[in-house]
């Protein structure tokens, strides 16, 4: 399964577009669509040089077809093309880890599809404070998975 068009538009919606390098809000270095990696494939740091909107494309794709792998190796149930693109989003952001260990995946494992939508929204949090982008991020992202 992919992600579809409209799960693309929310991660770079909510990811925004940095040709150059910057550190997010939990103090990752950080560049193009969210990329916590170079175009090396190595861990990024300050001293990346600037790239350019294709490469930022480039890195966003990789991105997401990691996401897309983590996500599907971690469910055990069928997913709609919405929910799986709603997925790849938060475990884009998230990581495949705090997707591996959440009670999202757990209840949607468990076939809870509304009590597991009700789960996005508890990751609002960056270097332990609320973010209102978060918190838009997550209601978008519940949105998605809820319309079938």
């Amino acid at each position: 399964m992919r992600t579809n068009h409209r799960g693309l538009r929310l991660i770079k919606k909510y990811e925004g577009l940095s040709l150059h390098p910057y550190c997010c809000p939990a103090n990752i270095p950080t560049i193009g669509y969210g990329s916590c990696y170079g175009l090396d494939g190595k861990r990024l740091t300050m001293d990346h040089r600037m790239i350019t909107p294709t490469e930022a494309d480039h890195l966003l794709r990789r991105e997401v077809r990691h996401a897309e792998r983590q996500v599907a190796r971690l469910l055990k149930v069928p997913v709609t093309e919405n929910q799986f693109s709603a997925l790849t989003s938060f475990t884009f952001n998230v990581g495949g880890g705090a997707f591996q260990s959440s009670t999202l995946r757990r209840k949607l494992n468990r076939g809870e599809i509304e009590s597991a939508a009700k789960e996005f929204h508890r990751w609002k949090y960056a270097g332990g404070r609320v973010l209102p982008g978060l918190v838009k991020r997550r209601r978008a992202e519940c949105a998605l998975f809820l319309d079938s």
